[in-house]
């Protein structure tokens, strides 16, 4: 996988124990294990085409014995994803937690796990992250539109409920234009999307959509230069306050 070997490039040289700014606690070590641990367990989900929620998360991750094989173990985690990806129909029906019922969900789902944690890779060694336009757009649509399903691991979500109040995600380098609504019942995109493109929103967040994508994962905060912020503070805090993924 491209994101993959752009995460090792980053930190090939570098120590594994240098802390991870964006993943407060951790070191690099953690954070390549945990990617590639994500990697494996995805991957053990889409061989066993899973029906129903699994009951443990409990994989063989053969893991290295010595802190040196690391950057190759999380190689070897890519490839067994990559497997993964090359036998199995995306559109096979499969359990998700997410919107999209199908083997695609999990393929979605792991290129941009592992897209956000290069980029917390790269920023904890010095680099500045670069994301494709395109591809930043796409993950800025995965988050959105998954994220009123994360309740069970995200539970601050079940404080985004209001009375119709919206809030516009609006990429400034690209087509991309997304309206949340808030909703008694709940919240996710407005469905509409000719009068979601028309509506005045409550609240507006522009920037490009790398940087909304890391807005939203909580890599960049929303009162920097990257962002022009209109309309209800309030509102974008109670936002950001329970939008945690």
């Amino acid at each position: 996988m491209t994101e993959t070997a752009r995460f090792v490039a980053a930190v090939k040289g570098a120590s594994l124990a240098t802390p991870v700014p964006s993943c407060p606690g951790w070191t690099l070590l953690d954070l390549v294990r945990h990617t590639g641990s994500v990697q494996r367990w995805f991957s053990t989900l889409l061989q066993q085409r899973v029906q129903e929620p699994p009951r443990s998360r409990e994989v063989d991750l053969a893991l290295p014995s010595g802190e040196d094989g690391y950057l190759g173990w999380l190689e070897e985690s890519s490839a067994v994803a990559a497997e993964a990806f090359a036998v199995t129909d995306p559109d096979t029906p499969m359990w998700v937690w997410g919107v999209d019922p199908y083997a695609r969900f999990w393929m979605r789902r792991m290129l941009f796990e592992t897209l956000v944690h290069r980029t917390d890779a790269e920023t904890a060694v010095g680099l500045r992250p670069e994301i494709d336009p395109a591809l930043a757009a796409d993950g800025v649509d995965e988050f959105l539109v998954n994220l009123p399903f994360a309740a069970p691991f995200a539970p601050k979500t079940a404080e985004l409920r209001g009375q119709g109040e919206t809030i516009r995600f609006r990429g400034t380098d690209r087509a991309g234009d997304w309206l949340i609504r808030l909703r008694p019942d709940g919240f996710g995109l407005d469905e509409n999307a000719a009068t979601a493109a028309a509506e005045q929103a409550n609240a507006t967040v522009q920037g490009t959509a790398a940087d909304l994508l890391l807005l939203l994962y909580g890599r960049l905060d929303r009162s920097t230069a990257a962002f022009e912020t209109t309309g209800d503070a309030e509102l974008l805090t109670r936002w950001f306050t329970n939008s945690e993924f």
